[in-house]
């Protein structure tokens, strides 16, 4: 919560708190592990068959669906915080 102001009054809330900068973190990291293609161009190691370079890519698929519930939960934590320091209002 800020400190009052002169008059007494809250100050208005930060737009960038670190939960939210965590959730821009966790919608960051699938996008770059999955554009940094110099990281996974390789065939081996196999696993059932096939090349490293496709599961790789298939691996990121539900772990980016992590990823992004966490970025959920992380804003809608944020969003409850940010009502109860304005005192529940709106």
């Amino acid at each position: 919560m800020q400190p009052p102001t002169a008059d007494g009054a809250a100050g208005p809330l930060p737009a960038v708190t670190p939960a939210r900068v965590l959730a821009a973190i966790c919608l960051a990291v699938p996008v770059v592990a999955t554009l940094w293609v110099s990281s996974y161009t390789k065939a081996d190691p196999e696993v059932g068959g096939m090349p490293f370079f496709y599961w790789y890519q298939l691996l990121w698929v539900p772990v980016s669906a992590l990823f992004t519930v966490g970025a959920y939960l992380l804003i809608k934590h944020d969003e409850k915080a940010r009502k109860a320091a304005r005192g529940g209002d709106a």
